[in-house]
């Protein structure tokens, strides 16, 4: 684990031993919190998984959910946080749990939990993904990277090699050419990332065939009562890279999709990977005049009666796999804590 997730765990710690989180549902304003998870795994993650950071486990799922109640917070649809954001009075604290992406893993381990704890959830899906055409280059390279010694690919000034033998120096590759991607326009970065994976033989359809569910599986997911199904773009490019012409059409085209596909045109949206790298006042005006009712970012914080004035804009705090220990979800579900830290870090 890096030095930054290590400080984040110490955290952790010294807020849950400090009471904060019980402290600041009663004295902040935050009304709750809006959940960001990816996928729900049984199996423990291998010791090089950086994207470990994006799965939990369907026991840990169930303790949150069971956990929630219990402390007094209700697990709501989106819809009904909009009317809860909308009370003149605070009243009682909600969690709001949305999934991006569509992993098959959602069908079979998530919502058999969700199921039994009668749990309502958003689910945000990239269109190309259900049909084969997705690029989840974040965990291509994370493949890629944890089959070979050694990894080559085209850096800033030149081509590149970097020894990748054990799990640190796997690290060290990965966060290499992660960032190096992350920083690129998208097209450079689509090109990169054909090159890399051609070179290692890596067959990127087949992977997003077997990790993302097909539009019979959604079928099924979107027909429980319990679900919404909200946008995510086409292709999951980072929206900020795009020209606005592009962005919007990734926006639109990805809601006309789901509206033929399901009859009914999604109102919420998810910005891909949700940081200030990948959207901002551009993206968020754009999903407003798109007519999405919400949009999600991944930056940290509750919710709060002002989000009402900035609802393409709207904060959430990610169930992080590397922070899957029981007296954290306390902490998860204060939506002042992570306002604060959010005002920190940003």
């Amino acid at each position: 684990m890096s030095l930054k997730y290590t400080a984040i765990r110490a955290a952790f710690e010294l807020l849950w031993l400090s009471g904060a989180p019980r402290i600041a549902r009663h004295l902040s304003q935050a009304r709750g919190v809006i959940f960001t998870l990816h996928r729900v795994l049984p199996d423990a993650p291998a010791p090089f998984s950086p994207n470990a950071i994006l799965q939990i486990t369907p026991d840990f799922l169930d303790y949150c959910l069971e956990r929630l109640p219990q402390t007094g917070i209700d697990i709501v649809s989106l819809d009904e946080a909009l009317e809860r954001l909308a009370t003149a009075r605070k009243g009682r604290p909600f969690v709001v749990l949305t999934f991006d992406d569509g992993y098959r893993d959602n069908l079979q381990h998530a919502l058999p939990v969700l199921h039994r704890h009668a749990a309502p959830f958003t689910l945000y899906v990239p269109t190309a993904y259900p049909e084969g055409r997705g690029q989840l280059w974040w965990q291509a390279i994370e493949d890629i990277i944890s089959r070979h010694d050694e990894i080559a690919f085209a850096g800033e000034d030149g081509p590149e090699r970097i020894e990748a033998r054990t799990a640190r120096q796997k690290a060290t590759a990965f966060d290499r050419l992660y960032w190096r991607m992350r920083k690129m326009p998208e097209p450079e970065r689509l090109d990169l990332l054909a090159e890399f994976t051609r070179r290692y033989r890596y067959d990127l359809s087949a992977q997003c065939r077997d990790l993302i569910m097909g539009w019979g599986e959604l079928s099924e997911i979107a027909a429980n009562p319990l679900c919404t199904i909200g946008a995510h773009t086409v292709h999951h490019y980072e929206l900020a890279k795009l020209s606005p012409d592009e962005a919007a059409l990734e926006m639109v085209q990805s809601a006309d999709i789901l509206e033929k596909k399901f009859g009914r045109r999604p109102v919420h949206f998810s910005y891909p990977l949700g940081g200030p790298l990948s959207c901002g006042p551009r993206e968020f005006a754009l999903a407003q005049d798109l007519g999405f009712r919400t949009a999600v970012t991944t930056r940290p914080g509750g919710l709060y009666p002002y989000h009402l004035q900035a609802l393409t804009a709207l904060p959430r705090v990610s169930l992080n796999g590397y922070f899957q220990n029981r007296r954290y979800v306390d902490v998860f579900a204060s939506g002042g804590v992570f306002s604060a830290l959010g005002k920190l870090t940003g």
